[in-house]
């Protein structure tokens, strides 16, 4: 599988990851996506890497720098019920440790084997069911 392939998946993983939205469409506009997810390079995405990941999105997400994120700032990435099941003190926001579990979560969801990896098969799965 060539490296544009994998990076193709990647992208769609880190959508489902991390919900729709501009994610998606910044993540198909930059080449290395692939790398900057996957930092030891070993062509699969783990958890730490996705959660990595994520809390930069986070961080960036929240742009009044309040530590935490409303339905409004995450932009459509997470659906009502999602938002409700990450949100146990049910304070209309999430925290970064709210939205890492929910990460968390997706990830876990997508390792169809439960070898703590996303790896091209998992990663060209996910990007079968998002067509």
């Amino acid at each position: 599988m060539n490296r544009k392939t994998v990076t193709t998946m990647v992208v769609l993983s880190a959508s489902v990851l991390f919900g729709t939205g501009p994610l998606a469409t910044s993540a198909v506009a930059a080449p290395n996506t692939l790398k900057t997810i996957d930092t030891d390079n070993d062509a699969t995405v783990d958890l730490n890497e996705a959660k990595t990941a994520a809390g930069a999105l986070f961080d960036r997400l929240d742009k009044d720098h309040d530590g935490t994120l409303d339905r409004k700032e995450l932009h459509g990435r997470v659906s009502a019920k999602e938002f409700a099941e990450a949100d146990p003190d049910h304070d209309g926001t999430l925290t970064k440790d709210e939205y890492l579990a929910l990460v968390a979560n997706r990830f876990k969801t997508t390792d169809r084997d439960n070898d703590g990896t996303l790896d091209a098969k998992e990663l060209k799965t996910v990007a079968r069911l998002l067509k």
